[in-house]
This record gives C-alpha cells, sequence and structure tokens, in this order.
C-alpha cells in the first residue's frame, strides 16, 4: 500500500508495511522520528522508533536518501502534522545512502546545485511539485482536445523542414565532427550522413499537423519543440512542449470559441 493510500485511512492498530525513501531521522532521548516518502505524495509519514527495539547497526543505516521498509502498526499520530504514523517494529535496508556522499540533506538547495544532480532532483519538492504539476496538465491538454473531438498526431521529431522559418535549429547529425565529407566547392556533404539530406530536430509539429488536419478534421499536436537562438534570458527556452491545434473548415469566431 502507497503512502497516499495510508496516509486516508483511519487508524486502529492495524499492522502496516511502508517502502520509500528516508527523507529525515530525528533523534531524541528515547525515540527516532523517521519522514518517509514513497512518491504517490508529497507528504511524507512519520515512522517512530522507540530506543531498543530496533538494532543499533541497523538504525545507523537509515540516513537521509536510504530505501528502506519499515514494518509495525498505524497509530494515531501524537504530534502535529499527521493524523496517523507507523509504530515500527522491524526495518529492512533496501539500499543504503552514505551521508558523506548523498548530496540531498535536509537543508535547502539552490537550483544551480539541483542542476548538477540531475539524477536526483526529482526527489526534491520542488521539482517532485514540477513533476506532478506537469502531469496534471498535460493530463488536463489531452482531455480537453479529446472531448471536444480532436485527433491526437504525434509529429516528428527529427525532421528536415523548418516549420517556423525563422531563428535558429539544432541539427542531427551522424557524421564527425572532425574532417567531415565535404563538397567540391567546400560545404558538409549530407549526403553522406545517415538520411542522406541535412536534418534538425523540429521547432514546431504545425506543417505535419496541417496535413493532418486536411484528412482528420480536427487535430492537435503536443510535444517537444527545440529552439537553437543563443540567447540565454529567462523567456528563451531551448526545449519546450507546445500545443497546436490544426482545424479543417474553422472561421474566425470557432478558433475563439475553441
Amino acid at each position: 500500500m502507497q503512502i497516499k493510500e495510508i496516509l486516508g485511512l483511519t487508524a486502529a492498530q492495524q499492522p502496516i508495511t511502508v517502502k520509500g525513501w528516508v527523507r529525515t531521522k530525528r533523534n531524541s532521548a528515547a525515540v527516532a522520528f523517521i519522514a518517509i516518502n514513497d512518491g504517490s505524495t508529497i507528504n511524507n509519514i512519520q515512522a517512530v522508533v522507540n530506543e531498543g527495539s530496533i538494532p543499533e547497526e541497523t538504525l545507523k543505516l537509515v540516513t537521509t536518501g536510504a530505501c528502506i521498509a519499515v514494518h509495525g502498526l498505524l497509530i494515531p499520530s501524537q504530534g502535529q502534522g499527521q493524523s496517523v504514523e507507523v509504530q515500527v517494529n522491524s526495518i529492512e535496508i533496501y539500499g543504503a545512502a552514505d551521508p558523506e556522499k548523498y548530496p540531498l540533506q535536509p537543508k535547502k538547495h539552490s537550483l544551480e546545485f539541483l542542476r548538477e544532480i540531475g539524477h536526483l532532483r526529482p526527489r526534491t519538492n520542488t521539482f517532485s511539485a514540477i513533476l506532478r504539476i506537469r502531469h496534471v496538465l498535460a493530463f488536463a491538454i489531452n482531455t480537453y482536445f479529446n472531448d471536444h473531438g480532436f485527433f491526437y498526431l504525434h509529429t516528428p521529431i527529427i525532421t528536415g523542414s523548418d516549420a517556423e522559418g525563422a531563428g535558429e535549429m539544432f541539427r542531427v547529425t551522424t557524421l564527425p565532427a572532425i574532417n567531415p565529407p565535404l563538397t567540391e566547392d567546400g560545404k558538409v556533404d549530407y549526403k553522406e550522413d545517415f538520411f542522406g539530406k541535412e536534418t534538425n530536430l523540429t521547432v514546431s509539429g504545425q506543417l505535419e499537423g496541417e496535413l493532418g488536419a486536411l484528412a482528420l478534421s480536427k487535430i492537435y499536436t503536443f510535444g517537444p519543440t527545440f529552439r537553437a537562438e543563443n540567447s540565454n534570458t529567462t523567456r528563451h527556452l531551448a526545449e519546450f512542449w507546445m500545443v497546436e491545434p490544426e482545424m479543417a473548415f474553422f472561421e474566425l469566431t470557432d478558433n475563439m470559441n475553441l
């Protein structure tokens, strides 16, 4: 059972097993408090370990980032912030995390620092919230267009066309970066490339979308697009997701109503 479901239960001294990753561990005189998260919700569940109930060697391995399973009883919480907690009887260590090396410690980390540990940053509250918001938005977008009779069209990521006709595109090539084959006039010979022509990452699915609309009447594209403008500002992105509806027989009023 996931933590999201467990937090919705009514505590009745029932046996429970919680599996997840340790967010924090606090030690007091005779009790240790472990905050565990499994990703099903942004909220943690608290596990309470009484002194002597767990071998000290095992408890030392319960550090921030460790993957564990706790077995015990679900009881009403004695503290604030949660209605239930787990009174721990035993702990399994699935994967330890060396506190001297694990970079995500219970403190505030800058976005610049998190950029350097992309494999771990989804575990932070910031990026966990971003991923949840993106999920909800993507689901809502697909639901909206489906409810309005649109077909979801998957357009190519690698393309030989420039739908926008402006700006720079990211080039896709299998030719060697050093000493690529050249034409007689000294230009790169893309006939020797994988596709036999110059190809790039898409800047828009518009062209393929328009063709789809001429067959399916109402379509939309929703996928990643790439722009290679060298503009390092908060208003420019190298990669982003874009929604592009294309409709046959729509008038201006229809567009506004959509």
